[in-house]
């Protein structure tokens, strides 16, 4: 049975191992690690992505941390990727509850990552991945060494509706029985031209070839359920008592042109983190893996100096030196 797809210009990289675990609810949730070809490795990073992602969308940002020296263990989120689907209509994105999500990956990092990658740990979390890595991170102090969140998804925009409408709609459909039903019909692929996530042409075209190609790894739009638990966790990070018991040193990737996570937001998250700083990414928008090469590699250079083995920020690949941003 194939586990991981790939298409000509998405190619699987270095040697992995691949399989499913047992989530919450003995879901079937896809995973795989992937092993650096460097002798003494840096660490794992455990890369989790966001909504309507899937594994295969990261094969790039998987190459790039394997020849920099690390080790990546990542998962597909329940519902969504080659993960098992939650509803009789698998287009739907949906989760009964957000800790359903924080559950899987507290399975994944002691079943998957603990006892079989390589120390030091650290997460690599996009959006929604970063929502759930930082709900999650009062808890995290004893198994990560450090965090970096990308666009993390605390606020949204670019809506019809402003985001309290939202919520207040879908709480109600929630409320009447209808959770899972979207809030909207599936639009399917845009064009580019119409696109929020990136301004690069190349990435944009290869990941909707990629779904294209491989139908089964897409999502449509979420359910009222899933953006009400989605909103619940939200308010529930932004709390200064929350963030109070973060303890992971972290840093935060803000693209400034990012039309789904209001800026503004972020910058309300980093002000009452202690443990977190944020790097602005001026000019990318949401995607700063999938972005054009002058926003990425300033992303990929600010992860290199930030992570374990990397503190120099002279270490960093080459590839990224020249785009470096400073931490401190």
């Amino acid at each position: 049975m194939t586990i991981l797809y790939s298409i000509p210009d998405n190619p699987i990289p270095g040697k992995y191992a691949a399989g499913f675990f047992d989530g919450v609810g003995n879901r079937k949730i896809r995973y795989a690690v992937f092993k650096t070809e460097v002798s003494v490795a840096r660490g794992t990073i455990v890369l989790l992505p966001g909504r309507n992602e899937a594994i295969e969308k990261y094969f790039e940002t998987i190459a790039d941390l394997i020849a920099a020296g690390f080790w990546v263990a990542t998962f597909d989120w329940r519902g969504q990727g080659g993960s098992e689907r939650l509803l009789r209509h698998p287009g739907r994105g949906h989760v009964a509850h957000f800790t359903d999500y924080e559950r899987d990956l507290m399975i994944f990092l002691e079943e998957i990552v603990l006892p079989d990658t390589r120390l030091p740990f650290s997460i690599v979390a996009h959006s929604m991945g970063a929502l759930v890595a930082l709900s999650l991170a009062p808890m995290l102090a004893s198994r990560i060494d450090r965090m970096v969140l990308l666009a993390p998804f605390v606020g949204l925009g670019g809506q019809a509706i402003d985001q309290k409408g939202i919520f207040a709609i879908a709480t109600i459909m929630d409320w009447l029985g209808l959770g899972r039903l979207p809030l909207h019909g599936d639009k399917g692929n845009l064009p580019f031209a119409n696109n929020v996530l990136t301004a690069d042409a190349r990435r944009f075209a290869r990941n909707q070839a990629l779904t294209d190609a491989y139908p089964q790894l897409r999502v449509g739009p979420p359910t009222a359920r899933w953006l009400h638990e989605t909103f619940q966790a939200m308010r529930r990070v932004l709390r200064r008592a929350h963030l109070t018991q973060v303890s992971v040193p972290t840093i935060i990737l803000a693209p400034t042109a990012d039309r789904l996570v209001p800026h503004l937001a972020v910058e309300f998250l980093a002000r009452n983190f202690r443990a977190g700083h944020m790097i602005p990414i001026d000019g990318a928008r949401h995607e700063l893996f999938q972005e054009a090469d002058r926003y990425r590699a300033q992303a990929m250079a600010a992860i290199f100096a930030f992570l374990p083995g990397f503190e120099n920020a002279g270490q960093a690949p080459h590839q990224f030196e020249e785009s470096l941003v400073p931490t401190a």
